[in-house]
């Protein structure tokens, strides 16, 4: 395990030219959507599972942050198949979340507890933890503030998430409490640049920010 991690940081970092852009996101609305599931359903999403949604509405509008780099060509991928980064004991595993452009969040949420589990009891299968587009790591439950991630190519872009916190925010004037979580976006710049991948993340940030496109089309905030 930890040769193989070795040999794809070392393939990533040493030739792939990386660059990061960092935002901060307003989670109170997304947090109310989980709220609501919690409610509503037996079982709810994680902030995982809104990460990977968010992600995968963004990736549909931002089709060009959904590739690689080939060598000579870029390659635009037809799916959105999300990688969600998961620690094991003796390393670090992605198990992926498959064509997440055409899923509601219920799906989402229900395969990445199956694949975390799977994961964590060293039972996943080859095709489960190869062949990701795009990845997600949240360290926001070690309370992890900020961290940069490093790509696993061939994928063009990673997003690495840190923990919500209670921060002071100045509305109109007046300090208030709100409920913040920053994020950074890692890019390969030989397939993608500054402002389109600006573009992507701040999309990203909009849709956690104004969450309604989570939810089914039935249920409101």
């Amino acid at each position: 395990m930890r040769k193989a991690i070795a040999r794809a940081t070392t393939q990533s970092k040493a030739p792939v030219p990386h660059f990061y852009l960092t935002s901060e996101i307003d989670m109170e609305q997304a947090e109310r959507v989980r709220d609501q599931f919690k409610r509503n359903r037996s079982t709810h999403p994680s902030v995982t599972d809104l990460l990977i949604k968010a992600a995968a509405i963004a990736l549909t509008r931002y089709p060009g942050i959904n590739v690689s780099f080939t060598g000579h060509a870029i390659r635009r991928y037809a799916h959105i198949d999300i990688g969600i980064a998961v620690g094991i004991d003796d390393g670090l595993i992605t198990p992926v979340i498959c064509n997440c452009g055409e899923r509601s969040l219920d799906d989402i949420s229900t395969e990445s507890r199956m694949l975390i589990d799977r994961a964590k009891n060293k039972r996943l299968q080859p095709q489960e933890y190869t062949g990701a587009t795009f990845s997600i790591s949240n360290l926001g439950m070690f309370d992890v503030d900020n961290f940069i991630a490093v790509l696993i190519p061939p994928q063009a872009a990673s997003i690495a998430v840190g923990a919500i916190r209670d921060v002071p925010v100045v509305k109109d004037g007046t300090v208030t409490v709100g409920r913040r979580m920053k994020v950074t976006l890692s890019c390969d710049h030989r397939a993608l640049d500054g402002m389109q991948a600006a573009g992507f993340l701040k999309e990203f940030k909009h849709i956690l920010e104004y969450p309604s496109e989570l939810l089914p089309t039935k249920e409101t905030l």
